[in-house]
């Protein structure tokens, strides 16, 4: 198998650089992580085509959601519109063909600010209470390989930076990257999962050929603990009074809820500050040139300066 530390260049004994590996090495190299992933979880994960599994998939995602009857997440009829246009619509069921999690996700094409063409992450999710198993993970990675066997470098999707559980396995687990602050961007939104919550979300940038994400696809996740620090090293204090954004070792770290979901429920209040709170932290980090690439297990976004993502 392909390793990540294969994507690197490399020089051979006349001192000439090796090309990166071509988009079938990569391919493969996703299509097996991808198998494991989903052996790992226990699970068979296809691309679906049918109109019953859209009808389940509909049915698991309105659940995911705890939307109210007549709400739905994503349609049956859309899911099997984006089948038909040829984009990606991934189920995965257990060993009884039960549907215990889902993806779809868009092709978009070539534009000014992106040079190739790329995927769009509308939805995902995995059953209550098996989100431990590793659904998610090969979800994500069969993903990947449907896009590099399409000659697509790219996928982006939108996350609630309050919901650090995402957050960690989008930047840590997976390997993506965020620099994007969208406010409110879908407006007010329903269901017991939000609450009424203004609906902020960051835009995730997952790069499938890089080094990282192919590191990650084989279950080697970027390093990302925060790092001890004192009174002088925070910047500011969080809604509950601790402290909220530091600067240690030249980069910043920004702390979220351990439970928004929970939070939002209990306190909505309170929720709300945690929303303001990390709204303005996060767009003044942004707009002053950092990059957010991992997150600790305590919820610590590793906010890193300057350079290109």
């Amino acid at each position: 198998m392909l390793g990540a530390k294969d994507h690197r260049p490399r020089l051979d004994h006349t001192g000439q650089m090796f090309q990166k590996p071509s988009f079938t090495a990569l391919t493969e190299q996703a299509q097996t992580a991808a198998r494991i992933a989903s052996e790992s979880a226990d699970v068979r994960v296809r691309d679906e085509g049918s109109l019953a599994g859209f009808l389940e998939i509909e049915t698991l995602f309105n659940t995911i959601w705890l939307l109210p009857p007549g709400e739905s997440a994503i349609s049956s009829e859309l899911l099997r519109s984006i089948s038909h246009a040829g984009c990606n619509v991934t189920a995965a069921r257990d060993r009884a063909g039960r549907l215990v999690g889902a993806a779809a996700a868009i092709v978009t094409p070539r534009s000014p600010a992106r040079q190739a063409p790329s995927m769009y992450s509308l939805i995902a999710g995995v059953l209550p209470g098996i989100s431990d198993r590793g659904v998610g993970f090969a979800l994500k990675q069969h993903q990947r390989a449907w896009g590099l066997a399409r000659d697509l470098t790219e996928m982006t999707w939108t996350f609630d930076p309050l919901v650090s559980r995402n957050a960690r396995f989008n930047l840590t687990k997976l390997g993506a990257y965020t620099s994007e602050y969208a406010v409110d961007f879908y407006g007010p939104m329903q269901g017991g999962m939000n609450a009424n919550d203004e609906s902020d979300r960051l835009v995730a940038v997952w790069p499938l050929t890089s080094d990282e994400s192919a590191a990650c696809s084989e279950d080697r996740p970027l390093a990302a603990r925060r790092p001890d620090f004192g009174a002088n090293d925070v910047l500011r204090l969080g809604p509950d009074g601790d402290p909220v954004l530091i600067a240690v070792g030249g980069a910043r770290w920004c702390r979220v809820p351990t439970d928004i979901v929970a939070l939002r429920a209990k306190n909505p209040q309170l929720a709300a500050e945690w929303r303001r709170s990390i709204r303005s932290i996060l767009t003044d980090v942004f707009a002053s040139g950092h990059i957010a690439r991992g997150v600790s297990r305590d919820g610590w976004y590793r906010l890193e300066p300057g350079g290109t993502a």
